[in-house]
């Protein structure tokens, strides 16, 4: 097997996260868009102090979750496709790194916690969906 070839297993995560026009394709659509808006309706409503502070809890535990699904996202996608450094270095490989990596980022140094507000650029992502709808 030659580096570029994909196993069955990637093809079939490949189809499955690039092909649109599956009802699998479809699917991870239409729950990445769900992700996308419940993301952005968390940083804006997170940005509003009475907001944040009677939920703020639960804000960050949803924040949390999306950001690990994106990060799993992120991984399957470089995957299943043949050469990952062309996906990374794509516009939306890069929208799709800086939707996740600040809160990681955040983590390590707390002082960074004003990167949050990248995490808006999730709704280029939408971009995408609609691209291939």
């Amino acid at each position: 097997m030659n580096k570029f070839q994909l196993a069955p297993w990637q093809k079939k995560i490949h189809e499955i996260i690039y092909e649109a026009d599956t009802p699998a394709g479809k699917f991870f659509d239409v729950a990445l868009l769900i992700l996308i808006f419940i993301s952005v309706l968390t940083i804006v409503l997170e940005s509003v102090e009475s907001v944040r502070i009677k939920y703020g809890e639960i804000l960050f535990v949803i924040e949390w979750c999306i950001t690990i699904i994106f990060t799993i996202e992120y991984f399957l996608r470089l995957i299943s496709v043949g050469k990952p450094f062309n996906y990374v270095f794509s516009f939306f490989g890069l929208v799709d790194l800086v939707a996740f990596l600040p809160v990681y980022i955040a983590i390590i140094w707390a002082e960074t916690h004003y990167l949050g507000v990248v995490r808006i650029l999730r709704m280029l992502r939408i971009f995408r969906i609609f691209q291939t709808l």
